[in-house]
């Protein structure tokens, strides 16, 4: 089951040799690929994640190696509970190619897809330039166009207000859509608080407004 888009890796990889760390790898949009419920969109990778290495051997997708995100998405409904509550008593190495599989396959199961916009791998948290997020900008329509998903979350304020080319401050908009036109096709687009790193204070309201969304949107849920 292909859990990514290689069409649009070379972009994406193009971006990241001119905006990011190169000692580090990019990653890639990961999960259900065609037609999924629901499309995380988050801001870009740091060299926390254990697949930017250069030495990984599996994918290359959001959050490897990492804890607080998978139990988020648990908490929402969209990862497996078991699979969580495992990766809570990991280490970031601990972390093998088999397991993100494991993980991965579990989230495109579920009807979802993970990525990023900012297609740039830092050393660190530290803040993208606006002018990443407009050169990236581009393949991410690109990927949504081709992905399709039902509804699309997108976190923090940079991320929201880049995507749809409007100021947007996430606690003006909880819970409120915006129609994100590419092409023929109109997608649902719910700005939502970042809740990791220093937006983990806003993970409680992040977790509320998107199992709202997703009652609401997804009668799965």
């Amino acid at each position: 089951m292909p859990l990514q888009i290689d069409s649009l890796k070379p972009a994406i990889d193009a971006i990241h040799r001119k905006h990011g760390d190169t000692s580090l790898c990019i990653l890639y949009g990961t999960g259900k690929i065609k037609n999924p419920k629901v499309m995380f969109l988050f801001m870009n990778p740091t060299g926390r994640n254990v697949s930017t290495a250069k030495d990984w051997k599996g994918i290359r997708a959001s959050w490897i190696g990492h804890k607080n995100t998978w139990k988020l998405l648990a908490d929402i409904g969209v990862f497996d509970r078991k699979l969580s509550d495992i990766i809570q008593g990991m280490k970031p190495n601990d972390w093998t190619p088999e397991f993100a599989e494991t993980v991965y396959k579990d989230i495109a199961k579920r009807g979802s897809y993970i990525t990023g916009f900012a297609r740039c791998t830092q050393p660190d948290a530290r803040k993208v330039h606006d002018q990443v997020f407009r050169e990236s900008r581009d393949v991410t329509l690109e990927e949504i166009r081709l992905v399709n998903p039902n509804i699309i979350f997108s976190f923090g304020n940079q991320v929201s207000t880049h995507l749809l080319t409007m100021p947007i401050k996430v606690s003006d908009w909880r819970g409120k859509k915006h129609d994100l036109v590419i092409g023929k096709k109109i997608f649902s687009v719910y700005p939502t608080f970042y809740p990791v790193g220093l937006g983990f204070r806003n993970i409680g309201k992040a977790i509320l407004d998107m199992k709202k969304v997703l009652k609401r949107s997804l009668k799965e849920f």
